[in-house]
């Protein structure tokens, strides 16, 4: 029977032989160490190990609880089986589920994919999502950012207003969730399980205070979050959505992608609201040279060579007044700048129709 480790050679004398034997067996046990020693090391052996618990909070009573900005970082969260508490995610994630939550008070930053609230009742919530999804809920008030149409399933009493929120790293926060300021179907609910003759939902009131409904956190901890709930400084714009309009006259206003988009889009709807006039709504989406002729029409071919840069941000304002005021801000504020506005009192309403028909084509609405 051969030996562990063997090679051709002469037959070795008694003990000398015995000590050659060791010798090689010990060598090769030092040569297997050493394989084990120098073996590969991959990126995903070196990844630091999820811990669920650190994302969920479930089964609390009468608590404030919350993770600060970078804490989340683009991972799952849950929360579930939590009554009278007050909840805060000041950081991005990638989805939120809530479950079993009553009479609690929630803040949820931007989530890359869906929340979904099931079996939740007497919330008030502030939201940013790309999704939206209730069911089995009664009486949830939630101020909303979503990018997509807002569903509601086998859910009572449910109240919806404009997300109203600032704190400094929110606008970050919203670029890594993929989200964008200008896209908010706040006011477009779906019902899956419309009754008849009824409504399972309805808006919350314009006057509405966001912190009579979601107080500013009450632990040290989450304190140190510099948050602002005053409409001018809210990093989603305020708009009227589907609330009826103030006047028979609107005006479209697009700006084309470059370095200052979104600070001229910002800073057109501070001096438009500043003259009293109403944002209705914003979109933020790629337009093709196809789309610019159905929307721009007879001006599409001084608009078409822009669109390549990256999306078109538009803009709806309400008022009596609204085209002329625009058309005298643009020259006025923005006379370096390629921007397109309605001309008139009497196309502006099918430029608004021409843009927002494209737009939710666009997005699938």
């Amino acid at each position: 029977m051969g030996c562990f480790f063997s090679r051709r050679r002469k037959p070795a004398q008694g003990g000398q032989q015995q000590q050659q034997q060791a010798a090689a067996a010990g060598g090769a046990g030092q040569d297997a160490a050493a394989g084990e020693e120098k073996a590969p090391q991959y990126s995903w052996d070196q990844r630091a190990k999820i811990d669920p618990k650190d994302y969920t909070f479930s089964g609390l009573k009468d608590e404030t609880v919350g993770r600060l900005p970078g804490k989340v970082a683009g991972q799952q969260f849950v929360i579930q089986d939590c009554e009278n508490c007050s909840i805060y995610i000041f950081d991005h994630s990638a989805t939120i589920t809530i479950d079993d939550c009553v009479n609690c008070q929630i803040f949820l930053g931007p989530i890359k994919g869906s929340v979904f609230f099931r079996d939740c009742k007497d919330c008030k919530c502030i939201v940013a999502c790309q999704q939206f999804r209730t069911r089995d809920c009664r009486k949830l008030e939630v101020f909303l950012c979503c990018a997509t149409q807002p569903i509601i399933e086998s859910s009572t009493g449910m109240k919806f207003g404009c997300f109203q929120y600032y704190y400094p790293e929110l606008a970050l926060q919203f670029k890594d969730a993929g989200l964008s300021i200008f896209n908010n179907t706040w006011s477009n609910i779906h019902d899956f399980t419309p009754v008849s003759g009824e409504s399972n939902w309805g808006l919350l009131p314009e006057n509405a205070v966001v912190q009579d409904y979601v107080p500013l956190p009450s632990s040290e901890e989450l304190k140190a979050v510099r948050i602002s709930t005053d409409a001018t400084r809210s990093i989603i714009p305020i708009t009227r959505g589907r609330r009826q309009k103030s006047s028979d006259e609107s005006c479209l206003a697009v700006f084309f992608a470059g370095d200052y988009t979104t600070a001229n889009a910002r800073k057109l709807i501070d001096e438009m609201t500043g003259k009293g006039f109403q944002l209705v709504q914003t979109k933020e989406v790629i337009m093709k040279a196809e789309d610019a002729h159905r929307v721009f029409q007879q001006c599409a071919s001084e608009f078409i060579p822009l669109l390549d840069k990256g999306p078109v941000v538009a803009l709806e304002f309400n008022g009596d007044g609204a085209v002329e005021a625009c058309r005298s801000i643009i020259n006025d504020v923005f006379s370096g700048t390629k921007v397109f506005v309605s001309e008139s009192k009497a196309s502006a309403a099918q430029d608004v129709d021409n843009f927002y028909n494209f737009a939710d084509m666009q997005m699938g609405m």
